[in-house]
């Protein structure tokens, strides 16, 4: 019986496939008019189905020698239906298996748009025009920034030393000295009016101190987009009866601890401490609530002092107490920057309230991790490697400038500096010293606007200093950040997808703007001389 079955399907297959409509050759007809061939063609039809006949009573009279069960033959009848229904499937649509071109007419959906979409490596940039903006732009920088620095840091020590006598030393946090971080004190300054940034650590009035839970720390349980943070716990030694006795101890009446022998002031003093730097119910230190202080102790510091020195001095933001401006009676200014900051341990490491630029973070008890001090260190170590007059800090500043013209064009985006400054950093690790020749700035120009440009692309841009292998160990960095997993920078903005979609559409067009902003901020050349067509308010 299956015998049977097999035969009928191999002379149904050997039929379809002989059939002269099912494959026709490529650009070939059948003349209707050759009756020849119609001839032949009936006559191969003709022999199939006399051999199908035969096939059939064989079958027939083998099923009634061999078996007489019913189901036999409805299974005989099942696969004789299902071989005919095939055939004719395959003749029905037998046009449908003939391939279809496309027509020319169809192309991509993302043509437009990748015709817009601008490669930073085809930028135009001419050696002769970035260098006469170099020397216009930034240059008569040099001078007045060592002035400013000094005036600044004068200007500090005084306001934090004032600070100082109006905090309460037995209750009030620590005011310790301050650190210069930023374009200013990195020599990389790029506009007017000029800008100071200053880290003020603090310390916890004694006997607290701050316990720190780093998120790139793997024992610390924080989230993933908050890796580069990190919470700080106001604590008191002895405060949960772990390292002292009489919190497991029955003393006795008679007996006085000497270590928590407190009476009912010192607890009230206690928890009031802790209300008032804490976030509610917790011990953890609290952004805005070290800011409220920062702004009330900076205020009553000034009124101290005011009197000393012919400007003024304003709060710019009441979101951030430490952003001040100075105006001086010739209508000058200069913007300050105090950031509040807990140092970490004993390292040049700093949690601080928050980044000038930055508005991805708005918990109130995770600290932006600053490793500044670190990065402004590699920057002195590598350009000491670099040949004299090297163009890496032209780079810097060019990117720098146009973020700024761009961000004036279109709006704020979460695009800072401080990723200009980081893809330089791992430019100047990666490429040779000799690659930084001054004659090279265009070829470097169009690296640091392409390394950026891939790493939106890629939506990764990692930080230099934690998990970076190739750190030079003269730089000191701590075994913790060191060995740590590398934080993703854009990791947090990723989340929040329109804040990324707008800072990729701030560097798109930036890079677009380039070779249109060089030059309109550059010195025209007539008859050989350099002629200025810009306004000092051009110079903001």
């Amino acid at each position: 019986m299956q015998g049977a079955i097999v035969r009928v399907c191999m002379v149904v297959v050997a039929a379809i496939l002989n059939h002269p409509l099912l494959f026709p050759n490529e650009n070939t007809t059948i003349p209707e008019q050759d009756d020849e061939l119609l001839t032949r063609m009936k006559e191969h039809q003709e022999k199939l189905e006399a051999e199908q006949k035969r096939l059939e009573q064989e079958i027939s009279q083998t099923e009634t020698a061999l078996i007489d069960d019913d189901q036999e033959s409805y299974s005989w009848y099942f696969w004789s239906t299902l071989c005919l229904v095939i055939f004719f499937t395959i003749e029905v649509c037998r046009q449908d298996m003939i391939p279809i071109e496309m027509p020319d007419s169809m192309e991509d959906e993302d043509g437009d748009s990748s015709a817009e979409y601008l490669s930073a490596k085809t930028v135009a940039l001419d050696k002769g025009v970035l260098s006469n903006f170099c020397k216009t732009r930034f240059h008569p920088f040099i001078h007045e920034s060592r002035r400013v620095r000094e005036f600044i840091e004068g200007f500090a020590d005084d306001l934090l030393e004032a600070l100082r006598s109006v905090c309460d030393r037995d209750s009030d946090l620590e005011v310790e000295d301050f650190v210069g971080i930023g374009s200013m004190f990195e020599s990389w300054r790029v506009s007017k009016p000029p800008t100071c940034d200053l880290i003020v650590p603090f310390a916890p009035p004694r006997p607290f101190r701050f316990q720190f839970q780093l998120g790139c720390d793997p024992s610390t349980e924080i989230p993933l987009d908050l890796q580069g943070c990190g919470r700080i716990k106001l604590i008191k030694p002895g405060g949960n009866g772990t390292d002292c006795l009489c919190g497991s101890t029955n003393l006795g009446d008679d007996m006085l601890c000497l270590l928590h022998n407190r009476n009912e002031s010192e607890r009230l003093e206690e928890h009031t401490l802790v209300e008032l730097l804490c976030e509610k119910n917790t011990s953890y230190l609290s952004k805005d609530q070290i800011m409220r202080w920062f702004q009330i102790s900076v205020s009553k510091a000034w009124g101290q002092i005011s009197h000393k020195y012919d400007f003024e001095l304003a709060f710019r933001n009441l979101d951030f107490p430490g952003a001040l401006k100075i105006r001086f009676r010739s209508g000058k200014t200069v913007t300050l920057n105090i950031t509040p900051a807990v140092q970490f341990e004993d390292t040049d490491a700093y949690l601080i309230s928050h980044f000038p630029s930055d508005t991805s973070n708005p918990s109130d008890i995770h600290w932006q991790l600053s490793l500044t001090v670190y990065e402004k260190n590699l920057l002195k170590h590598l350009a000491k490697r670099l040949p004299t007059n090297s163009c890496h800090v032209h780079c810097l500043q060019i990117v720098s400038f146009l973020h700024k013209k761009q961000t004036a064009l279109t709006g704020r985006s979460a695009f800072s500096n401080y990723h200009i400054k980081t893809a330089l950093l791992h430019l100047l690790l990666s490429k040779r010293p000799a690659m930084w020749q001054p004659q090279n700035l265009d070829h470097r120009l169009r690296d640091l606007l392409s390394f950026l440009q891939q790493s939106l692309e890629e939506k990764r841009l990692y930080h230099i200093v934690v998990g970076n292998p190739h750190i030079p160990v003269e730089i000191l960095v701590p075994k913790i950040f060191r060995t740590a997993e590398p934080i993703n920078l854009f990791r947090p903005l990723v989340l929040q997808r329109h804040v990324y979609a707008k800072m990729e559409e701030h560097f798109q067009e930036m890079v677009k703007n380039t070779s249109v902003l060089v030059q309109e901020y550059s010195p025209h050349f007539s008859n050989g001389y350099v002629r200025h067509e810009f306004s000092s308010t051009d110079q903001t």
